[in-house]
């Protein structure tokens, strides 16, 4: 028989209140009082556990323990991930979708997604040397619209740019606890299946015929468990959420302009880029910067770990942000160092920005790779292509804003080119896999 103990308790009855108001600091304040890196308490009345680190993140994505069905908060699936789509789904029914999504991240397609966001980029900085100051983050925006429509097969037109810009801009902000943000959120959504319905419909019948490697492509032809189409809304949830999350790249890249700024002396190591330090960097960028907080699952079975008593059906919520700064883990874990990812050795559960475990079969990001390579060749542009100065401006971000994010959204001025084109990016197949320790 296996000795059960109680779970450390919040303080509180009930920390739906106090977790709006603390935001990525919640659960590390919690861990601090009680001492633990597991706590029960209860969110919206329903009992809840809290985790955090390395061991914590290995059981949490071992699928045998876990379920995401019904787990999910019903505002993320009106707004952000949408309502039947991937990041519900459990068991085999997962394993077939994943399999989906990861056949769109081939070396080749990634290396296209790379070179059409920096082609973007380079078009949108001659504007740039006009303007008195370029807000960075409303300029991404639209840059990687732009780049990962075309990348997956979507006939996006020159008209429709400013409003699929802001559609999917407003869906990845729409979790801030902003009433307003989140209906904008979930409207941007609608609007954003509708256009998809069209597309996929269009594609089925032959009126429109993107390249078959393409998302737009390969989610209209995928056949469900059964061997049949994904119905439409289904379909537009999934190919939505093939694409959407490149914007979300948007605040990576704004946070490493930011360690850019704050760091100065990472400018020139990027520039000389020995060991690969390009992709030390955009690595650093998201374990040090929050971005996701937390992802929450559902205990599929009861069981005991670490004489810690799991009971079916509990609430159970991984500290994302937490984990990646975890001092078992990482040394100096507050500290912003690159190079600590040199002789990294490459766990899928102590860097958990964009989900753990295995790609194939786990609940990690399929669009990993693609955040990664494209945050590096950003990077390197700014370092290399680029001259701009860093005006007067409120850079501090609220640890209380999900997402969060430099409040003057990064404001860049004189900007000049110095390269008149990119160097041309070639794929490196050693590190083709981001989980892949740097040697």
């Amino acid at each position: 028989m296996k000795i059960v103990t109680p779970i450390p308790r919040a303080k509180e009855l009930d920390s739906t209140l106090p977790l709006i108001n603390e935001g990525f600091n919640f659960s590390l304040n919690r861990r601090r009082e009680l001492g633990s890196d597991i706590f029960e308490t209860r969110l919206m009345g329903q009992k809840a556990i809290f985790m955090a680190g390395e061991q914590a993140a290995d059981l949490f994505y071992n699928n045998k323990y876990f379920k995401r069905q019904g787990a999910m908060p019903l505002p993320l699936k009106k707004s952000l991930l949408g309502e039947g789509g991937i990041h519900g789904r459990d068991g085999e029914d997962h394993h077939h979708f994943k399999r989906m999504f990861l056949s769109m991240m081939t070396p080749e397609r990634l290396e296209d997604i790379k070179r059409m966001a920096i082609e973007e980029l380079d078009a949108k900085v001659n504007s740039w040397e006009n303007k008195e100051q370029v807000v960075l983050m409303d300029e991404l925006n639209e840059i990687l619209t732009r780049a990962v429509c075309h990348w997956a097969g979507l006939p996006l037109k020159e008209v429709e740019v400013k409003q699929r810009t802001n559609e999917l801009a407003s869906m990845v902000d729409s979790f801030n606890g902003s009433l307003t943000d989140f209906t904008e959120g979930a409207q941007s959504r609608q609007s954003q299946e509708k256009w998809l319905k069209e597309i996929i419909q269009d594609i089925r019948s032959g009126v429109y015929n993107p390249p078959p490697y393409t998302a737009a492509y390969i989610v209209a032809h995928h056949k469900d468990t059964n061997g049949k189409l994904l119905d439409l809304q289904t379909a537009a949830v999934d190919l939505n959420n093939a694409y959407r999350p490149m914007l979300a790249t948007v605040y990576f890249i704004a946070f490493g302009a930011l360690a850019l700024h704050e760091f100065p002396d990472t400018r020139v190591k990027l520039k000389e880029n020995r060991d690969n330090y390009s992709r030390m960097f955009a690595q650093e960028v998201r374990r040090y910067y929050p971005f996701a907080p937390a992802m929450a699952a559902k205990v599929n079975t009861s069981f005991v770990w670490h004489g810690y008593k799991f009971k079916e059906d509990m609430l159970v919520v991984l500290d994302l942000f937490g984990t990646n700064r975890h001092p078992d883990s990482w040394e100096e874990a507050d500290r912003f160092m690159p190079e600590r990812f040199k002789n990294w050795n490459g766990s899928p559960f102590s860097f958990v920005p964009q989900g753990g475990g295995d790609h194939h079969v786990g609940h990690r990001c399929a669009g990993e790779w693609m955040t990664v390579m494209v945050m590096e060749a950003f990077f390197k542009y700014f370092i290399e292509n680029i001259s701009y100065t860093v005006p007067e401006q409120d850079l501090s971000y609220d640890m209380t804003r999900l997402p969060t994010m430099p409040k003057s959204r990064f404001i860049i001025s004189n900007v000049k080119k110095i390269k008149e084109s990119p160097d041309n990016i070639r794929y490196d197949q050693q590190n083709q896999s981001i989980l892949r320790p740097q040697h």
